[in-house]
C-alpha cells in the first residue's frame, strides 16, 4: 500500500476533489460529515463520529492532458497530449478507544502530478524554430535550434518531456468527542515524496545548477505536519466543522535542486476549510465546504515564469535559487456541493459538484506545459451497497470537464489543457 499509493489526480490545482470513495461521489465534501476511516483526510474532529470501521479503496484516475504551440507567424502548429491510467488506492482504520475516545490511521495520496510528452509533431524544422518560445529556450541561437537531432524538437526543444511527482501521507489520528455534541481532532501527517523530471536540458541556461536540472531519475523528499479540526452538531439536523492543517516543510529534492526554488524545496501548502451538512429529511443529507489552498506561498509553486528568464545571472535568479521560476500558481478556494440519499436499508445514493478557482495565470503557461492543473469543475455520481448490516460496497465516478489556458506575454502562441474521469471502489467493515 505504502508503494503503490500517491499517484493522484491533478483537480483542484494539484489536490484531490475528495479522499474516499464515499466522499468524492458526493463532490468530495466531508469536514461537516463524515463517512468513513478516511474523514481524518478532511478532517480528524470526524474520526470522533464514524464507529469502528476499516476501508479499503481503489480508484482508476484517466486524465488526458494537451499542449499546443503555434508560431507568432503562424508558421508552425505542433501539439502533443498523453492520456494514461493510473491506480489510486485508499486505506482508513478507526477504533473507538471508548464511546468518546477514538484513534486510527488513514493513507492517501493528497495529489500528484504526471505528465509525459513524446516528440511533438511540426511541419518543417525551420518554422519550429521560428517559435519564440523554443527559440527563446535555446537562448535565441537559431543554429543551436536546427542542429538539434533530427525528430527531436519537442514541447522545450528537446524531445520528449515530462514530470512525475508522488505525494504518501500517512497520518494516525486522535479524535475526541468533547460531549454529547462536538468533537475535536488533530492528525499527525507524514508525508513522503518521490519526483522526476525528463526533456527540460533546454532550459539548462537558465538554472544555478544545470547538472540538477533534469533527467537525474527520481528523487525522495520528507516531511511532517499536522491537521487539526472541529466537528459540532447545532442542532439534531444541522452539523457543522472547521479543519486547518498549516504548510508542511519538506527535504529538498537534491537531484532537483537546480530546478526548484530555494535549493529543491517542494513543500505542502497550507489549506483550511468550513464545512455544513443537513438532514433535510429522512434519509437526505445535504452538504457543502469551502477550502482555501494556499500555493502561492509556496515559492517553487508560486514563483512566476518570468523571473529566470529575465534573470541577469543564474546563480543570484535562475532556477533553483529563493527567486527562481516556479509555476506562477496563485491561491485557490474550492466549493464542494453533494447530497446523499438512503433510498432503503441497502442503498445509498449520491451526487456532487466541485469548483475550483484557476491557479494558473496566462503568463504563466508555457512553463505549465508540465503541470497543466486548469481543471475547475466536476461532477460527481456516489452510492454504497450495504451487503449486510457490516459489510458495504462504495462506488464513484468523477467527470472533470474540459478546460485549456492560451498563453499570453512570455506564453504566447501556448496552450495547454485537460479533461479527467475517475472510477472508483471501496469496499467497508464496520466491526
Amino acid at each position: 500500500m505504502l508503494l503503490a499509493s500517491g499517484v493522484a489526480s491533478a483537480t483542484d490545482g494539484y489536490f484531490q476533489p475528495g479522499y474516499s470513495v464515499q466522499s468524492v461521489g458526493m463532490g468530495g465534501v466531508g469536514i461537516a460529515f463524515p463517512q468513513d476511516a478516511l474523514a481524518t483526510a478532511t478532517n480528524p474532529a470526524g474520526m470522533a463520529w464514524v464507529g469502528d470501521q476499516v476501508n479499503f479503496g481503489l480508484s482508476v484516475f484517466r486524465p488526458d492532458r494537451n499542449a499546443t504551440f503555434t508560431s507568432q507567424a503562424g508558421a508552425a502548429s505542433f501539439s502533443g497530449n498523453q492520456t494514461q491510467q493510473f491506480y489510486i488506492p485508499e486505506f482508513g482504520y478507526n477504533h473507538m478507544l471508548n464511546s468518546r475516545l477514538a484513534v486510527g490511521i488513514a493513507v492517501f495520496g493528497n495529489g500528484g502530478m504526471n505528465t509525459g510528452y513524446s516528440s511533438l509533431n511540426t511541419a518543417t524544422r525551420g518554422a519550429q524554430c521560428a517559435n519564440p518560445q523554443v527559440l527563446q529556450m535555446f537562448g535565441g541561437n537559431v543554429q543551436q535550434c536546427l542542429a538539434s537531432p533530427a525528430g527531436q524538437l519537442g514541447a522545450f526543444g528537446v524531445g520528449s518531456v515530462g514530470v512525475d511527482l508522488q505525494q504518501l501521507f500517512v497520518a494516525p489520528t486522535v479524535a475526541w468527542r468533547i460531549d454529547d455534541n462536538n468533537s475535536i481532532g488533530i492528525a499527525l501527517d507524514y508525508v513522503h515524496q518521490n519526483f522526476g523530471v525528463t526533456g527540460i536540458q533546454a532550459f539548462q541556461g537558465l538554472s544555478s545548477n544545470p547538472a540538477n536540472l533534469t533527467n537525474n531519475k527520481h528523487a525522495q523528499s520528507d516531511g511532517f505536519g499536522f491537521r487539526i479540526g472541529w466537528t459540532g452538531h447545532i442542532t439534531p439536523d444541522l452539523t457543522l466543522g472547521a479543519t486547518y492543517q498549516p504548510k508542511i516543510s519538506m527535504s529538498p529534492f537534491k537531484r532537483y535542486n537546480g530546478l526548484f526554488a530555494q535549493g529543491g524545496k517542494f513543500d505542502i501548502p497550507a489549506n483550511y476549510g468550513v464545512g455544513i451538512a443537513w438532514n433535510a429529511s429522512p434519509g437526505l443529507t445535504l452538504a457543502g465546504d469551502v477550502e482555501r489552498i494556499d500555493y502561492g506561498s509556496i515559492p517553487a509553486i508560486a514563483n512566476p515564469m518570468i523571473n529566470s528568464l529575465v534573470c541577469g545571472t543564474p546563480s543570484s535568479c535562475g532556477l533553483g535559487t529563493a527567486n527562481g521560476s516556479g509555476f506562477g500558481w496563485s491561491n485557490v478556494t474550492v466549493v464542494k456541493l453533494g447530497a446523499a440519499w438512503a433510498m432503503d436499508s441497502q442503498w445509498t445514493l449520491r451526487a456532487g459538484w466541485n469548483h475550483s478557482s484557476q491557479p494558473i495565470t496566462s503568463e504563466n503557461v508555457l512553463f505549465n506545459v508540465l503541470a497543466p492543473g486548469v481543471i475547475e469543475d466536476h461532477v460527481t455520481l456516489g452510492a454504497t451497497y450495504a451487503m449486510s448490516r457490516d459489510l458495504a460496497l462504495s462506488f464513484d465516478y468523477v467527470h472533470a470537464f474540459n478546460k485549456t489556458i492560451t498563453g499570453t506575454g512570455a506564453s504566447q502562441g501556448t496552450q495547454i489543457g485537460m479533461s479527467q474521469n475517475t472510477v472508483g471502489l471501496s469496499l467497508g467493515w464496520k466491526y
